[in-house]
């Protein structure tokens, strides 16, 4: 099997990892700190990072654009640096591409959210190269698996699903 790398960030990482792993092709994921300015972040210590999600997955089984729709259904991307009651640079909703077709179909899906009028409002979502991921601590990985009561702001809206493309396209 061929794994390939996604970095996603989108308000706290508890809940995108949770809804995440379970997709179809998602073999292991990770939650972390990203897109920041600090070496060695850690959840007391983590300046401008983000707090993200390393994803791996087979593309036989499900595709990036299908881990980008699914992720834009489950945060809200029109909210500045907010998710839910989080609010601040870390809960900012953010793709960080490993390579230059990952940039293109974000930037391409971003489009499609725009255009689909579903949305609340436009896509705020930063796209940027991908850099240090720094590995959460253990108690933060798997945390809703363990504390399936925990705090989550993350959820399925049956309503923000763009519309299925053509095969051709």
């Amino acid at each position: 099997m061929t794994e390939h790398r996604a970095v996603l960030a989108g308000g706290c990482f508890w809940g995108m990892q949770d809804l995440i792993r379970k997709l179809p092709g998602v073999s292991r994921t990770c939650v972390g700190y990203t897109g920041g300015d600090v070496p060695n972040a850690t959840y007391r210590n983590h300046g401008t990072h983000a707090e993200g999600i390393e994803i791996w997955f087979d593309p036989a089984k499900t595709t990036y654009r299908d881990l980008l729709e699914f992720f834009f259904q489950i945060h809200d991307p029109t909210t500045a640096n907010r998710q839910g009651n989080d609010r601040g640079m870390s809960y900012r909703s953010a793709i960080y591409y490993v390579d230059d077709g990952q940039k293109q179909v974000a930037e391409d899906t971003i489009a499609d959210v725009n255009a689909s009028g579903i949305w609340p409002g436009k896509v705020v979502t930063e796209v940027e190269p991908v850099g240090a991921f720094w590995e959460a601590e253990p108690e933060h990985q798997d945390y809703l698996e363990r504390l399936p009561n925990g705090y989550t702001c993350h959820f399925p809206r049956p309503d923000w699903v763009l519309p299925k493309r053509d095969a051709a396209e």
